[in-house]
């Protein structure tokens, strides 16, 4: 059976998750199983003389991270109420729906040696033997409390809990060949990056908002079907070796650019919207795909209408649907948003989408609010 290796706890505003962290690292207890951001422990140097062996064997061990965050709100009111536990809905590792656990929290502690603490822990639901992971005194609770320390913005508390769980080890077995050889790694991505970076031999400029980026057609050509129509054809674009594009900014344009050339985006989260835009203008499917992802972890109830009109302009559909998804198991709130009222009026087809994706005892709840504001 699988087993937990290790977890993390944080409970904390966005800003100040790692004062918390540091603060249940403090008073957590000595003979729990589980650790808060524990450094990783330096491996030895390696012998120099090291015999050479007939055979060999490497133990495979397979770690599986998940991460799941919980957010209390009116959590001053729920620790009166529900001083004596408070428990998460189930959660579980995407592709292992078999293990199944849950965070419970005793706001006023779990027992007298902890009652000025809030005690946190990792609960396996899924198994009939009971394991907990966690703290008696994760956190003091006048700490936790105390305005200034600024753990519980607009009386908030977000738990954010990290797991590591290790499938059965597997053994890798071999005997030593006489002659030892050396690959090195494959290095392409980085070749191509430098080459960008250098600009050598580059024989095509990009030009936006007066800012030059110079490229080379057959990487260009090779990796979007756009520019190799643009440079195979007697187009402007091929005579003048020059593209001069007015819909997209440098920086996204040198995002785009460095993924042409390597497959990474490194700025690729805060910049997915824009990337969407012109990974769909050059026809870069792969980047695409990866906007999309990045795009649906900022699905929340203020983004979900913006985040509903985006895959209409770009046939987004990954997106599409997570989007309607989530729109579906919170569209009593969401239909409140700024965002929601914004695109009822400029984006009416998208809504139209939205309400077919409705079970029927939704579309009656939401229809007054649809009414109001038509």
């Amino acid at each position: 059976m699988d087993r937990p290796s290790s977890g993390s706890f944080a409970a904390a505003a966005a800003t100040d998750t790692a004062t918390a962290a540091a603060h249940g690292e403090v008073i957590s207890e000595s003979s729990s199983s589980m650790a808060i951001r524990r450094m990783p422990t330096p491996s030895p140097q390696s012998e120099v003389n090291t015999p050479m062996a007939d055979s060999w064997c490497v133990t495979e061990v397979k770690v599986v991270k998940f991460s799941y965050m919980w957010t209390i709100n009116d959590y001053s009111f729920c620790r009166e109420q529900f001083g004596e536990g408070l428990t998460s809905s189930a959660f579980s590792e995407r592709a292992n729906y078999k293990t199944w656990w849950c965070l419970t929290i005793h706001p006023k502690g779990l027992d007298e040696e902890s009652k000025d603490y809030m005690s946190l822990y990792l609960k396996l639901v899924s198994c009939h033997t009971r394991k907990d992971y966690g703290f008696r005194r994760f956190i003091l609770s006048d700490y936790l409390l105390d305005k200034a320390n600024g753990l519980l913005p607009d009386d908030k508390l977000t738990l954010y809990c990290e797991v590591r769980v290790i499938a059965n080890p597997v053994n890798i077995s071999g005997w030593n060949d006489a002659m030892q050889l050396s690959v090195p790694r494959f290095r392409l991505s980085d070749d191509l990056g430098d080459l960008f970076e250098s600009e050598d031999i580059s024989d095509v400029i990009l030009r936006v908002n007066g800012r030059e980026l110079r490229a080379h057609k057959t990487i260009l050509a090779a990796r979007s079907p756009i520019f190799k129509a643009m440079f195979k054809h007697d187009v402007e674009e091929k005579k003048q070796n020059r593209v001069d594009i007015t819909d997209i900014d440098h920086e996204v344009l040198r995002e785009m650019m460095w993924f042409i050339y390597t497959g990474r985006a490194p700025n690729l989260f805060k910049m997915a919207a824009d990337l969407l835009t012109a990974a769909d203008k050059y026809a870069l499917e792969r980047l695409k795909f990866m906007c999309e992802e990045a795009l649906c972890s900022k699905l929340s109830v203020e983004t979900a209408a913006e985040l509903l009109i985006l895959p209409d302009m770009y046939s987004a559909n990954q997106l599409k649907a997570h989007a309607l998804d989530f729109i579906t198991t919170h569209s009593t709130v969401v239909m409140k948003t700024a965002g929601w009222m914004s695109a009822m009026h400029c984006h009416p087809h998208v809504i139209a989408d939205a309400f077919q994706a409705l079970p029927t005892q939704q579309i009656l709840l939401t229809q007054p609010i649809l009414l109001h504001n038509d």
